[in-house]
């Protein structure tokens, strides 16, 4: 904006001095005194000119280019099965490293689960041994069972047991 009333300065300037003068004045003089109107104008060491340019191309049509259109899709193309491949092998890739970290886990998980197991069967031992139970019996005030009076989970006696022998059993085939 600053420029363009400048330009109107400058050329209002120029017109003023374009009056009909007298055919004494030189030429020289005439430079002279423009230049000395344009420099009083001027800014900084140099005219800024600009120049509004309008133009126009809703008129224009592009032609079609059957080959460039041809270049372009294989062009497409070429990506598209570029970027695919990537992103499978991008897949396959973070894939494996997921399945790492479950097998760590499931390592890690194996390895308690056989820690546990052994913890359980120490403790069982420990919870069986027969001295350990003989000597809470004997602190609760219990004593020996008699031959015939402990019963087993499997329906048999424990104890001395005399020997008996079941009659055999008769099947009747037709």
């Amino acid at each position: 904006m600053a420029t363009s009333v400048m330009a109107g300065q400058q050329i209002e300037m120029m017109g003023a001095t374009t009056r009909p003068r007298r055919r004494a004045e030189s030429v020289a003089e005439r430079n002279r005194s423009l230049y000395e109107t344009q420099r009083k104008a001027r800014r900084g060491p140099t005219p800024e000119v600009f120049f509004a340019k309008h133009l126009d191309n809703t008129r224009l049509v592009k032609a079609d280019d059957p080959e460039r259109r041809r270049e372009m899709r294989q062009f497409t193309v070429a990506m598209s099965m570029l970027f695919v491949l990537v992103m499978v092998y991008v897949w396959q890739h973070f894939m494996a490293i997921e399945i790492g970290y479950r097998v760590e886990a499931q390592k890690q998980q194996v390895e308690q689960m056989r820690e546990e197991n052994r913890q359980l069967r120490l403790n069982e031992a420990q919870l069986t041994d027969p001295e350990r139970i003989d000597k809470i019996a004997k602190q609760l005030g219990l004593d020996a069972p008699a031959p015939g009076q402990v019963v087993r989970p499997d329906g048999s006696k424990s104890g001395a047991v005399w020997a008996e022998a079941d009659a055999p059993k008769i099947v009747a085939v037709r």
